[in-house]
């Protein structure tokens, strides 16, 4: 069976700085990275464990606004 190799859009070479010359594929739980342009090649494994997410304003857990700092406000009817 042939190993499907695909370029990453937008990578640049770490060697020779070309861009859209990268190219990845995994084999036997081991992903690998080779340029086209140079002779650029490296090989990772492939961890089980997704990394952590790293924490933003949007999945951050939001804190409740304290309730004593709240204030009724009266709208005055400016013709009165």
């Amino acid at each position: 069976m042939a190993i499907q190799k695909r370029f990453i859009a937008g990578a640049i070479c770490p060697r020779c700085a070309e861009m859209d010359r990268i190219r990845a594929w995994e084999q036997h739980g081991v992903r690998y990275r080779d340029c086209v342009s140079c002779d650029f090649f490296e090989q990772l494994p492939i961890e089980d464990e997704a990394p952590p997410e790293l924490e933003t304003r949007v999945n951050r857990e939001r804190e409740e606004p304290h309730r004593d700092d709240l204030q009724t406000v009266k709208i005055l009817d400016p013709r009165a």
